[in-house]
């Protein structure tokens, strides 16, 4: 089995960028939008229509600390903030938001998720080479992501590839 950070970069997609308003508010606005509509893209196994999901944050998100992400006509998610023992030692997170944290516990969050039918979110790495399948990252006036499909790939949720369009169409179906 190879090295699941070896040659990230052609795995690497990148997405286009969604502009926000300015200012915090504006930059919160745009990352709960980009993240509605990342999910709106996964498929869980055995997914039943409209199957409430739980988000949890790990470390300390660096665009926002107001992470509300909304599926409009998709399920509620809720969101609570964990440890990463927390979410290994079986907290029941649908997706995982990787903010800053100790190394070593990215490491162990990102080995744990393999092969699990859990969504990997940061906005810590914008190159996207630790191993979340998706990476926000923001500059002035606008959000940007990028998808990591090996990471993707050794999951076992299917996204749908027009995930890639999110980012212009401003986080909508």
């Amino acid at each position: 089995m190879g090295s699941s950070f070896a040659a990230p970069q052609l795995a690497i997609q990148s997405a286009s960028q969604t502009i926000v308003e300015g200012g915090a508010d504006g930059t919160t606005r745009g990352v709960n939008r980009v993240l509605g509509g990342i999910i709106s893209y996964a498929k869980w196994p055995g997914e039943r229509p409209g199957a409430a999901r739980t988000m949890c944050i790990v470390g300390d998100p660096r665009l926002t600390d107001r992470i509300a992400p909304a599926v409009a006509g998709g399920p509620a998610i809720s969101v609570r903030r964990m440890t990463a023992a927390g979410v290994t030692g079986g907290g029941n997170c649908d997706i995982i938001f990787l903010g800053q944290m100790p190394v070593a516990d990215r490491q162990r969050l990102i080995a744990w998720v393999r092969g699990r039918p859990v969504l990997t979110i940061t906005d810590d790495d914008p190159n996207c080479s630790f191993g979340a399948m998706f990476c926000l990252s923001g500059r002035t006036g606008s959000v940007s992501f990028s998808v990591n499909l090996d990471a993707i790939g050794r999951g076992t949720l299917r996204v749908d590839p027009r995930v890639l369009k999110i980012g212009s169409d401003g986080g909508g179906r």
